[in-house]
């Protein structure tokens, strides 16, 4: 009996075993909730549901956790959830979800380092670090941090360097980062990758860091279940002390993961980039992958394929490609780490207070070039974290590294998918940042496919999708010189693994989005996900863009691609260089103008007269001006038919010859015009020139105005412009205002006080706010949501353009409305998810119970709602829990039957039937049993009642008279 109950049981554990496994989240007993009005607000909320308050994530998300539910479990716990998230008070709440989050470490049993080769080799062979030292650079004044698993605060090689107000324990919530021990030493990475950037120089202990006199901190958060709530608190650590975050690891290496950084890590990585370090931005450093024997693919990873982080690959000893390196377009340049066997590995710190030689994978590399970038802060703090990336680009080292995949791209820079731009050089870097000037304002520029209707490529088949773009030319987006592009892809997939994805710029620059993943049999496809590549950094963006994509042969069926949108990076004017850079006699983004000094506003036009329509692709000069501004009489204007357009842009497509005087710098590229579009202008010996800031905020930096317009008539922008021509009216200017917006401090001090965490996000995000803190008005790049700007639409919404009326100024005759547009979040059609327009065949994605049928999405059946894995997985399931319980309730009844004495095979020797109480089948007691012509005669024999006393006899049984006689 028991054992079979115990039977059951180890049934019913499989059971849910197999259950967890096919549902695969595991939810935690913490809650990541967004609370306005502080931490007594967040508090009291607490209190009022029954859960307990844990502290501070980030400025007005708090922890909560309830004792009532499992520290893990497959299922969300609604009955607590919904109550919170009704809440008047509760702007966003999300029960945590434990993510498998892997140390990118790869252990060899190699022995020890001959003087860390990757440091001092020469002869080209190594990164220029001593080099670097000899200059006097040793990363002092620079703070990096370490996020992984702790590190060993007191080991003797980095005590002198460790600073607490860089490191914090997210798992434990408290300040200290040390380590959990135990018998294998599990928890190392941390402390070994601080000693490759920090461990302390000339004590006779261990290692030499790269930046050995910088401040080292870690953070330990992988020591326990990572959260993106635990993940955005790390992020975001003290963000105005510390410079440089360094991070090794990531989502599983396996060759079938596509994860990334959730909704408060993205948050998180945007605050760092646009107010950490005073503004100029945190730096991210990430390790590219250890997937390379699982054919793993960096840009499923969406950490090292972001455009905030710079992704770090490794090289060999040899220069050869490692085993376990992962080869995509987001990786930004490599540094030295392990190989095969018989190569040398990485010295470092280690746990126990120890050292050791066999630090190996790219967990290695990101130390070594979050070191080297310490370098580089520290010849020039005021760097900005588009500037490093645009250090790392300019210095890399291409040669001595073997790949057959390297490639030049349409400025001369060779680029290769394994190794990025190159081998990181120290020396190079410091030479360049020490003098570097600031890269002109990051333009976004998004172009989505006129082509509605989706794509499908058959099994084993191949399509191509072009798209024309001028760079949102005439807009404030407008990009000329490219950094990052993401390609960002909606497509279904039978088997996502099957799928190889390039993007060809008009500069024939080919880059690999995604290569062929074996063991990725998902069928998800890819939602909005966002392909990036380095591979075009410099280049123009004017042309075709050739999106390719591959289905295999082992696909059970064709893929569908929905849609797709090419966003651009970059800058209108060329990216600033320093004069005494190591590359100074050859400008690889174009020839360097001289700058020529203008004795008249007459010259200036006279130059535009000079020029012709073919120029327009010539680049720009930025203009450097006084302070003191010019104003002219209003004027009435009737020379010509073309109307100003505050929101098209000022930038000049030609040449135009700069105003110079020994004033500080001023970033005004919008003393541009467009003498192709604005003739008169040329001809007038005087006017104004309005500041193309002043109307930077008009027009959402995601949206292309004249290329939209331009598009729906199938003409280009200049087309479209020229076309419109007959439709201007003469414009007279009555007034004017300079309206001057800044700050009383020099926005480069960093120790003055910070923005309140409300007033930053308005600050970041507005360009109008209230009295009360409501955003009337967002930033190019922000859309309008509520009483909010936000960088993103959410689910369930989609970005669009509205125009908005401005305030008239009473001095105004004119009575027509003055509008501008504004970035807005529109709803979707209730049966999208993600959508790019409001009626029920926009959908992107369907919504929870929806099914895409054809063009639109229809509810599900009730049979639908499992996808098919799931629903074998859940029928063997149900199958395992029927048998179970049919074998139970045999062995029950069968057992039970026993016990009752109803099994005929049950023997109890000495056994007399009362035959005055019961008969056999077949037997009364009307018969004496005689032996008669070989027939039995039966006879009930004498009762004995003293010998048997308490004996009952069977009734009815069908057993036959063998059986009974042996009884």
């Amino acid at each position: 009996m028991h054992g079979s109950i115990h039977v059951v049981k180890v049934l019913v554990f499989r059971f849910f075993l197999l259950l967890e496994t096919v549902v695969g989240k595991h939810f935690t007993d913490l809650w990541a909730v967004h609370v306005k009005g502080g931490e007594e607000v967040a508090k009291a909320v607490a209190v009022r549901h029954g859960f307990i308050y844990k502290g501070q994530i980030m400025p007005d998300y708090y922890h909560f956790q309830h004792r009532k539910v499992a520290k893990r479990s497959t299922f969300a716990s609604i009955h607590y959830h919904q109550p919170l998230a009704e809440d008047s008070d509760v702007l966003w709440v999300e029960q945590q979800v434990a993510k498998s989050r892997q140390k990118r470490s790869v252990h060899f049993n190699d022995p020890k380092w001959p003087l860390m080769w990757y440091l001092n080799r020469g002869s080209g062979l190594d990164m220029n670090v001593r080099k670097a030292w000899d200059m006097g650079y040793t990363g002092k004044g620079v703070v990096v941090t370490i996020l992984d698993d702790g590190i060993e605060k007191d080991h003797p090689d980095l005590y002198r360097n460790y600073d607490e107000n860089a490191s914090y324990d997210v798992n434990g919530h408290d300040p200290d980062p040390q380590p959990r021990y135990d018998l294998s030493n599990e928890n190392r990475h941390g402390t070994r990758c601080a000693g490759e950037v920090a461990a302390q120089a000339d004590n006779h202990v261990c290692s030499v860091g790269v930046a050995f006199n910088a401040k080292i901190g870690g953070v330990r958060m992988l020591d326990g279940d990572v959260t993106d709530s635990v993940e955005a608190q790390s992020l975001g650590l003290n963000p105005q002390h510390i410079h440089i975050y360094s991070a090794s690891w990531g989502p599983d290496d396996d060759g079938r993961t596509v994860d990334g950084p959730a909704t408060l890590a993205r948050k998180a990585f945007y605050d760092g980039i646009t107010k950490g370090r005073g503004g100029l931005g945190s730096i991210f450093v990430w390790a590219s992958g250890n997937g390379g024997r699982d054919s793993d693919n960096c840009n499923c990873d969406g950490y090292t394929n972001s455009i905030y982080t710079l992704s770090i690959s490794s090289a060999t000893e040899n220069g050869n490609i490692p085993w376990y390196s992962e080869a995509c377009s987001s990786t930004l340049a490599t540094t030295y780490s392990s190989g095969s066997g018989g190569e040398k590995q990485i010295v470092t710190t280690d746990l126990r207070k120890g050292c050791t030689e066999t630090h190996t994978g790219t967990s290695a590399s990101a130390p070594l070039a979050a070191g080297l970038i310490a370098l580089a802060l520290e010849a020039n703090p005021s760097l900005t974290w588009r500037d490093m990336q645009h250090i790392v680009v300019e210095t890399a080292k291409p040669h001595d590294l073997n790949a057959d995949d390297w490639v030049i791209n349409g400025v001369g820079k060779r680029v290769s998918h394994s190794f990025g731009f190159g081998l990181m050089d120290a020396a190079a870097m410091v030479s360049l940042a020490r003098n570097w000037t600031s890269v002109p304002a990051q333009h976004i520029c998004e172009i989505r496919s006129p082509d509605h209707n989706s794509r499908t490529i058959p099994m084993n088949g191949r399509v191509s999708v072009l798209l024309n773009t001028d760079g949102c030319d005439g807009t404030v987006n407008h990009v000329k010189y490219l950094e990052h592009v993401q390609a960002r892809i909606t497509m279904t997939s039978s088997k996502r693994g099957e799928i190889r994805i390039f993007l060809s710029s008009p500069s024939l620059t080919r880059s690999t989005l995604l290569a062929r993943r074996g063991k990725d049999v998902s069928r998800e496809g890819f939602n909005n996900w966002a392909f990036m590549t380095t591979h075009n950094w410099g280049e123009g963006p004017k042309g075709d863009w050739t999106l390719e994509i591959e289905n295999g042969i082992s696909s059970s069926r064709p893929l569908k691609l929905r849609d797709w949108v090419l966003v651009l990076y970059g800058t209108d004017s060329p990216p600033r260089k320093s004069p005494t850079s190591i590359r100074s006699t050859y400008n690889e983004y174009g020839p360097v103008r001289p700058h020529t000094e203008v004795k008249g506003p007459n010259s200036f036009h006279k130059d535009y007269e000079m020029e012709s329509e073919e120029d327009y692709d010539q680049e720009t000069t930025p203009i450097t001006t006084s302070t003191t501004t010019r104003t002219t009489p209003a004027t009435p204007y009737h020379g010509g038919q073309h109307q100003y357009y505050p929101w098209s842009g000022h930038q000049n497509r030609q040449q135009a010859t700069p105003i110079t005087s020994n004033s500080p710098r001023k970033n005004l590229n919008s003393f541009y015009f467009w003498e192709t579009y604005y003739p008169a202008y040329a001809s007038q010996p005087n006017h104004a020139h309005s500041s193309d800031s002043q109307h930077r905020h008009n027009h959402p930096e995601h949206t292309c105005v004249y290329e939209t317009l331009a598009k729906k008539s199938n003409i280009s922008a200049i087309q479209y412009m020229r076309k419109k021509r007959p439709e201007l009216t003469p414009a007279e200017l009555k007034e004017w205002t300079l309206v001057m917006m800044g700050t009383s401090g020099h926005h480069m001090k960093r120790n003055g006080s910070q923005a309140s965490s409300h007033g930053g996000e308005q600050i970041f995000k507005c360009a109008g706010v209230t009295t009360n803190g409501i955003c009337i008005e967002c930033k190019p790049g922000f859309f309008k949501m509520g009483d909010n700007c936000v960088a993103h639409c959410p689910q369930h919404y989609y970005g669009s353009v509205q125009a908005v009326q401005m305030a008239a100024s009473s001095k105004m005759t004119t009575t027509k409305p003055l509008l501008h547009t504004q970035g807005v979040c529109k709803p979707c059609h209730d049966t999208c998810l993600n959508c790019k327009g409001s009626t029920a065949t926009d959908c992107f994605q369907c919504a929870s119970g929806f099914e895409r049928k054809g063009e639109l999405c229809e509810k599900k059946m009730i049979w639908d709602l499992l996808d098919p894995d799931v629903m074998k997985h859940l029928a063997w399931a149900i199958i395992l829990c029927i048998a179970a319980i049919l074998l139970f309730s045999v062995v029950f009844g069968i057992l039970q039957a026993r016990d009752r004495g109803r099994l005929c095979w049950k023997s109890k020797p000495n056994y007399v039937p009362d035959w005055g109480r019961g008969h056999y089948d077949g037997v009364t007691p009307n018969y004496a049993m005689q032996d008669s012509d070989n027939e039995a005669e039966f006879s009930p024999p004498a009762k004995t009642q003293t010998l048997f006393p308490q004996t009952i006899g069977f009734k009815h049984h069908h057993c036959n008279s063998r059986t009974a006689q042996n009884v």
